[in-house]
């Protein structure tokens, strides 16, 4: 991504399937399959593997794996893995999401830094800081 620093991409949460998870009895632990498009900053598709804990209500957290396909508006394109999670909601303090360094394919290859989501009134986006 050279020159480019920062990418915001907006999202659309395109997809939620409920995962059973072998072995965890109860329901303190929960697992989602998440696909999302990317409709701006990036233009693509994501699946993502989501897992939470707790309730909104008294406290809950998140942690994500998610593979990100896309095209930037350069027409530069490839793929690439982030991680990322939270305590409560993914704009607390608590937050975090890196840009697994060595999963960039095509143009994304040797991509690496932090990602975050942010969320405002047109609804959430990550913030990619490239290093």
């Amino acid at each position: 991504m050279e020159n480019q620093k920062t990418v915001t991409a907006r999202f659309d949460v395109t997809g939620w399937d409920r995962q059973e998870l072998a072995g965890i009895a109860g329901d303190w632990l929960g697992a989602v399959v998440m696909r999302k498009t990317y409709t701006e900053g990036l233009v693509g598709e994501s699946i993502a593997h989501f897992v939470s804990s707790g309730a909104e209500t008294s406290g809950r957290g998140y942690l994500a794996a998610e593979r990100i396909t896309a095209a930037l508006p350069d027409g530069r394109s490839g793929s690439f893995t982030v991680h990322h999670g939270a305590l409560q909601h993914p704009d607390d303090p608590s937050a975090f999401g890196y840009i697994v360094p060595g999963t960039g394919t095509g143009a994304f290859e040797g991509f690496s830094g932090t990602a975050r989501i942010r969320h405002d009134d047109r609804g959430a986006y990550f913030v990619f800081e490239l290093e």
